[in-house]
Protein backbone atom coordinates (compact mmCIF):
# COMPACT_ATOMS: atom_id res chain seq x y z
CA UNK A 1 0.00 0.00 0.00
CA UNK A 2 2.67 2.58 0.89
CA UNK A 3 4.67 1.78 -2.16
CA UNK A 4 2.39 2.25 -4.98
CA UNK A 5 1.02 5.97 -6.05
CA UNK A 6 -2.35 5.11 -7.68
CA UNK A 7 -5.23 5.28 -5.16
CA UNK A 8 -7.45 2.13 -6.67
CA UNK A 9 -4.04 -0.05 -5.76
CA UNK A 10 -3.70 1.27 -2.32
CA UNK A 11 -7.67 0.75 -1.63
CA UNK A 12 -7.28 -2.85 -3.07
CA UNK A 13 -4.31 -3.62 -0.98
CA UNK A 14 -6.27 -2.26 2.21
CA UNK A 15 -9.13 -4.43 1.68
CA UNK A 16 -6.43 -7.21 0.81
CA UNK A 17 -4.74 -6.66 4.35
CA UNK A 18 -8.08 -6.70 5.77
CA UNK A 19 -9.58 -9.95 4.42
CA UNK A 20 -5.82 -11.63 5.54
CA UNK A 21 -6.66 -10.22 9.41
CA UNK A 22 -10.18 -11.60 9.36
CA UNK A 23 -8.93 -15.14 7.97
CA UNK A 24 -5.84 -14.64 10.63
CA UNK A 25 -8.71 -14.44 13.74
CA UNK A 26 -10.95 -16.76 12.30
CA UNK A 27 -8.52 -19.40 12.18
CA UNK A 28 -7.13 -19.23 15.75
CA UNK A 29 -10.85 -19.18 16.56
CA UNK A 30 -11.44 -22.65 15.65
CA UNK A 31 -10.94 -25.52 17.80
CA UNK A 32 -10.33 -28.93 16.64
CA UNK A 33 -12.79 -31.58 17.85
CA UNK A 34 -14.40 -29.19 19.37
CA UNK A 35 -18.39 -28.28 18.28
CA UNK A 36 -20.99 -24.99 18.83
CA UNK A 37 -21.56 -23.86 22.24
CA UNK A 38 -25.44 -24.70 21.79
CA UNK A 39 -26.74 -27.07 24.96
CA UNK A 40 -29.41 -28.92 23.68
CA UNK A 41 -32.12 -31.23 26.02
CA UNK A 42 -30.53 -29.03 29.20
CA UNK A 43 -33.19 -28.82 31.56
CA UNK A 44 -33.17 -27.46 34.77
CA UNK A 45 -34.89 -27.79 37.92
CA UNK A 46 -37.28 -25.38 39.00
CA UNK A 47 -34.78 -22.46 39.20
CA UNK A 48 -33.13 -22.96 36.04
CA UNK A 49 -29.63 -24.72 37.02
CA UNK A 50 -28.65 -27.43 35.33
CA UNK A 51 -28.29 -30.30 36.62
CA UNK A 52 -25.23 -31.94 35.18
CA UNK A 53 -21.98 -30.41 34.15
CA UNK A 54 -20.75 -28.36 31.20
CA UNK A 55 -17.34 -29.60 29.82
CA UNK A 56 -16.06 -25.74 28.61
CA UNK A 57 -12.81 -27.97 26.60
CA UNK A 58 -15.74 -29.60 24.08
CA UNK A 59 -17.16 -26.01 22.66
CA UNK A 60 -15.68 -23.63 20.73
CA UNK A 61 -15.64 -19.73 21.87
CA UNK A 62 -18.12 -17.61 18.96
CA UNK A 63 -16.67 -14.33 20.37
CA UNK A 64 -14.04 -14.71 17.87
CA UNK A 65 -16.26 -15.26 14.68
CA UNK A 66 -18.84 -12.74 15.94
CA UNK A 67 -16.10 -9.81 15.73
CA UNK A 68 -15.37 -10.65 12.13
CA UNK A 69 -18.75 -10.88 11.39
CA UNK A 70 -18.61 -7.05 12.37
CA UNK A 71 -15.04 -6.88 11.06
CA UNK A 72 -16.64 -8.10 7.42
CA UNK A 73 -19.16 -5.55 7.68
CA UNK A 74 -16.91 -3.01 8.48
CA UNK A 75 -14.62 -3.57 5.88
CA UNK A 76 -17.21 -3.43 2.64
CA UNK A 77 -18.35 -0.37 3.93
CA UNK A 78 -14.86 1.29 4.01
CA UNK A 79 -14.36 -0.43 0.62
CA UNK A 80 -17.22 1.59 -0.69
CA UNK A 81 -16.36 4.63 1.00
CA UNK A 82 -13.04 4.78 -0.26
CA UNK A 83 -14.05 4.04 -3.68
CA UNK A 84 -16.80 6.76 -3.88
CA UNK A 85 -13.53 8.76 -2.53
CA UNK A 86 -11.29 7.62 -5.18
CA UNK A 87 -14.39 8.43 -7.99
CA UNK A 88 -14.55 12.09 -6.54
CA UNK A 89 -10.75 12.46 -6.51
CA UNK A 90 -10.91 11.43 -10.01
CA UNK A 91 -13.31 13.51 -10.97
CA UNK A 92 -11.70 16.76 -10.13
CA UNK A 93 -8.25 15.87 -10.61
CA UNK A 94 -8.55 14.00 -14.03
CA UNK A 95 -5.95 11.19 -12.10
CA UNK A 96 -5.34 8.19 -9.32
CA UNK A 97 -1.94 8.90 -9.80
CA UNK A 98 -0.80 10.49 -5.84
CA UNK A 99 2.05 12.23 -7.50
CA UNK A 100 -0.37 14.12 -10.03
CA UNK A 101 -2.47 15.08 -7.51
CA UNK A 102 -0.10 16.57 -5.00
CA UNK A 103 1.48 18.49 -7.89
CA UNK A 104 -1.89 19.58 -8.80
CA UNK A 105 -3.07 20.67 -5.36
CA UNK A 106 0.44 22.35 -4.42
CA UNK A 107 0.03 24.37 -8.07
CA UNK A 108 3.15 22.94 -10.41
Amino acid sequence: MIAKNNLVKKIVGMNIFQTAIILFYVSIGAKKGATIPILEHAHGDAHGAVSHTVEVAHYINPLPHVLMLTAIVVSVATLGVALALAINVYNRHKTLEEDEIIDQIKGI
